[in-house]
Order: C-alpha cells, then sequence, then structure tokens
C-alpha cells in the first residue's frame, strides 16, 4: 500500500523553498556547489541548481556523488575534481534522510578538502537517525515506524513522494 505523503506541486513548493533558503545562507558567495547524491539526490540537486540560478547571480556548479549506499565506506566518487570545490561553499544533497549513513559518509568525503562553507539538504527528513548528521535545509520532516519506507519517484510532470 502507498500513502501520497508529498504530491508534484508540493515536491516543486519544498523546491523554491529550499532553493530560497539556501539563497539567503550563501548570498555572500559568488559560486555555489550543489552535490547531490547519485540517483534520486542528484536529480533534486538538479531541480535545487535550477531553481537557484533563475533566483539569484550565484554561479552553481553541480556536481554528482557516487555512494556505495549497501557499502558507504567504499571509495566515494565525484563527478568534478575536489580542486573545483576546494575553498568554495558547498551543499550535499539526498533526497530522504533515513538512517543518516548515506549523509554522513558524503559529508566525511568532503571534509578531507577545506571549504569556506558547508550545508545539508534533503527533500524528506525521516527522524531516524543512527549517526549525528542534520539536515540544514528539509522539505518535509516525518517520524515513521523503522518497517515504513519512503520512496521519492521524480517524473517530468508528476514527482511524488510515498510512505510503504
Amino acid at each position: 500500500m502507498q500513502n501520497i505523503i508529498l504530491t508534484h506541486q508540493e515536491i516543486e513548493h519544498k523546491i523554491k523553498r529550499i532553493s530560497y533558503q539556501i539563497f539567503e545562507t550563501f548570498v555572500d558567495e559568488k559560486e555555489v556547489i550543489v552535490a547531490g547524491i547519485s540517483k534520486s539526490g542528484f536529480i533534486l540537486a538538479q531541480k535545487i541548481a535550477k531553481e537557484l540560478e533563475s533566483i539569484s547571480d550565484l554561479n552553481v556548479i553541480l556536481c554528482e556523488v557516487y555512494i556505495n549506499k549497501q557499502n558507504p565506506q567504499e571509495q566515494i566518487t565525484t563527478s568534478i575534481s575536489s580542486e573545483t570545490y576546494k575553498n568554495k561553499a558547498l551543499i550535499l544533497v539526498d533526497d530522504v534522510l533515513n538512517s543518516g549513513t548515506t549523509l554522513i559518509y558524503g559529508v566525511k568525503h568532503f571534509l578531507d578538502v577545506p571549504l569556506n562553507k558547508f550545508k545539508t539538504a534533503v527533500l524528506v527528513d525521516r527522524n531516524h537517525k543512527k549517526y549525528p548528521v542534520k539536515a540544514d535545509f528539509k522539505g518535509l520532516s516525518l517520524s515513521t515506524s523503522l518497517q515504513e519506507h519512503i520512496q521519492v519517484v521524480f517524473e517530468d510532470n508528476n514527482s511524488y513522494a510515498y510512505l510503504s
């Protein structure tokens, strides 16, 4: 059974709000890196980057972060070189913050390079964290049972998030 928790219109609204919050936080920066965790996190990052470009004069650089979600201790790679984001402002983006495992290993990867400012953004925060990681920007905060699962589906004109 699927219980829709975010409709397409609500997701679009949350992306716009998160983008404005990011712009307000990084207003003093000239350039910002939007790094999305591969697959759904990267799709969300693309949508945030597009919105940031339309509402601000920030130079937005998009980055895809490749993490093995089953074994996050494996080497993490990015679509851009570490020199590109060195001493820059960076936002790490994922679709759902479940246990925090993926996000904390993503954060750990970027800590190897000096950054001016570092924030995290998620569309849905489940409030079931194993690690001390938080989302600085979140679309929806939702307390669920450990047996429940949240899935975000990104389609051209019919994106949605559901609880199962």
